[in-house]
């Protein structure tokens, strides 16, 4: 652990002594706990009612994880739609021009 020694404008005249290293204390052993019961996995469940219990475990994790969500405002949605129409717009022109470019290579090669 390194030793950090504040030093003030004022006392730059004075000489800085380095403080005594403090020796930690000694960890005790812990002393040792009583064995734990097994606990419980969860309640026992009628087989047939198992799938709606997971169901409803389901949807109340999703719903805990949407509460967490930080949604966009409405500046930043738009943003996000143009960017998204741009990258699109601009793939369709490149697979376009590929298009045309093979059509006209293949009729080349195959005429």
């Amino acid at each position: 652990m390194a030793n950090i020694t504040r030093i003030k404008a004022s006392d730059e005249a004075k000489k800085v002594e380095k403080p005594a290293k403090v020796e930690k204390p000694k960890k005790q052993p812990k002393a040792e706990k009583p064995a734990k019961k097994p606990e419980k996995e969860g309640k026992k469940v009628f087989i047939l009612f198992r799938p709606f219990v997971a169901l409803g475990r389901y949807l109340r994790d999703s719903w805990r994880e949407i509460r967490q969500v930080r949604w966009p405002n409405r500046k930043a949605t738009w943003k996000m739609v143009l960017a998204v129409l741009i990258y699109t717009a601009l793939f369709v022109l490149i697979i376009s021009l590929l298009d045309i470019f093979f059509t006209w290579l293949f009729s080349l090669i195959i005429i």
